[in-house]
């Protein structure tokens, strides 16, 4: 039974080949000695999370810890956002990163070695955060999502399917998502699509966009340098046609955020996102592979409390 103040913990034992498992044992000990009071369950398969944590917050818990990456957080939003019990603002989120990417947690001063995030934890500095929520479709059947740090669409959703695919067999590491990005380059194309972000609008060919609560994705790549994560709206990427030379050429402004100033890239801020594409352009959020346009965005303000580190 739930006891006031516990921790909720989901360990993904998967997360960063299989780290989640192999070092669950030193993080629970340091949990311990930072006085950490917590009951944990483990995951066993994906979206494993989404319900786990559903269940647990509808028997009481308002605070979890994710021990994995940002797939894990994100199936964790989730479940936060289906339980019927509370309102999900009052759900406390912290993480204690083991995943190949942790781009959420650099938005917010996440420590990437375990006594540090620990120690964030433990201190419980909260704030609150804005979510997104898309409506997509899969097949012919209209779906929901929640994610907590970006969506992309176009070449990074299938960059991040890719990548998907290499961690199912267990050969992700750091490079993963770049290896990843060579070899989607070589068949993407563009597709023609319609964007409209709070009644501005942008008919285009689209190399690649991402819709962004936080900055960074991939491992690093700050796709939106100018998001603020409780500002209540989106900031919103496009990258319209490029040539493949012109993408291998910009990888490293894609890590510092000067790639915005290229001319193939349109950027704009807004609360509600709708893209249709003449061909389907498939979409992920924080990482996940989901289905494809047409897509409706729209952002819940302050919609989750996270731990934020200095």
């Amino acid at each position: 039974m739930h006891k006031d103040g516990e921790w909720f913990v989901i360990v993904n034992p998967n997360a960063g080949r299989r780290k989640g498992e192999k070092d669950w044992l030193e993080i629970a000990r340091l949990m311990n000695e930072a006085g950490i009071r917590f009951t944990n369950v483990f995951t066993e398969h994906p979206n494993h999370a989404v319900r786990i944590a559903r269940k647990h917050i509808e028997a009481g818990f308002r605070k979890i810890i994710v021990v994995g990456g940002d797939g894990t957080l994100n199936e964790v939003v989730n479940g936060i956002y289906t339980q019927k019990r509370f309102p999900p603002s009052e759900i406390t989120l912290a993480m204690i990163p083991v995943g190949t990417g942790n781009d959420w947690g650099r938005s917010f001063n996440i420590p990437l070695d375990y006594k540090g995030a620990i120690d964030v934890i433990a201190r419980e500095n909260t704030r609150l955060q804005d979510v997104g929520k898309v409506t997509y479709h899969s097949k012919d059947l209209q779906k929901q999502r929640h994610f907590i740090n970006m969506a992309g669409l176009g070449f990074d959703a299938m960059v991040a399917k890719r990548t998907n695919k290499v961690k199912q067999e267990g050969k992700s590491g750091p490079f993963s998502y770049l290896i990843s990005l060579f070899t989607s380059l070589i068949s993407y194309k563009a597709t023609y699509a319609r964007v409209k972000v709070d009644g501005q609008e942008l008919k285009a060919g689209v190399f690649t966009m991402s819709v962004a609560i936080c900055r960074f994705n991939g491992g690093g790549m700050m796709q939106a340098p100018n998001a603020i994560p409780d500002d209540g709206l989106f900031d919103v990427t496009v990258i319209t046609r490029v040539s493949r030379l012109l993408v291998i050429r910009s990888v490293k402004k894609l890590y510092d955020g000067s790639f915005l100033k290229l001319p193939q890239v349109k950027t704009f801020r807004g609360a509600k996102v709708e893209i249709e594409s003449d061909q389907p352009m498939y979409l992920e959020t924080d990482g996940e592979s989901l289905g494809h346009t047409p897509m409706h965005f729209e952002v819940i303000p302050l919609g989750v409390t996270v731990v934020a580190g200095n």
